[in-house]
């Protein structure tokens, strides 16, 4: 069960130590090329924007523009939060730099192509979904 300890049990105990004077740098810079993450903003955008002239009726005017803020705020804020970060040496990867180096994750090394696929295949997928969806709407009508 749980005990319960007394302010002065604790303090004989303790080991009272000075903080560490060295600052553990954070790199906030997510590793890869900006470009990547536009293209993938894009293409989330791209589809909204896809699904509202394809599908236009006033009723979805609002859920269109809350889903738009939504994907903006979700890659804005993360944006944001690396600028704000304190000066580092860390900076994002150029796309030189990937295709030179390629990036290493969990899974083992990756090359610029690969990485690329992968960040881009869910977002593509979706837009071309978009496309679809609005094309058979448009023949069914």
């Amino acid at each position: 069960m749980s005990k319960h300890f007394t302010r002065e049990l604790v303090a004989e105990q303790a080991a009272i130590v000075e903080a560490p004077k060295q600052r553990h740098e954070v790199d906030r810079t997510f590793e890869l090329p900006k470009g990547l993450y536009a293209a993938t903003v894009a293409l989330y955008l791209g589809f909204l924007a896809v699904m509202a002239t394809g599908l236009s009726t006033p009723g979805l005017a609002i859920p269109m523009a809350i889903f738009t803020l939504f994907v903006v705020a979700g890659f804005g804020v993360p944006a944001i939060w690396a600028r704000l970060a304190p000066p580092t040496a860390s900076k994002p990867m150029s796309f030189a730099m990937l295709r030179r180096d390629g990036i290493q994750t969990l899974t083992g090394r990756l090359s610029a192509k690969d990485a690329s696929v992968q960040m881009l295949i869910l977002p593509v997928i979706i837009f071309c979904w978009g496309v679809t969806s609005v094309t058979i709407a448009a023949l069914v009508r």
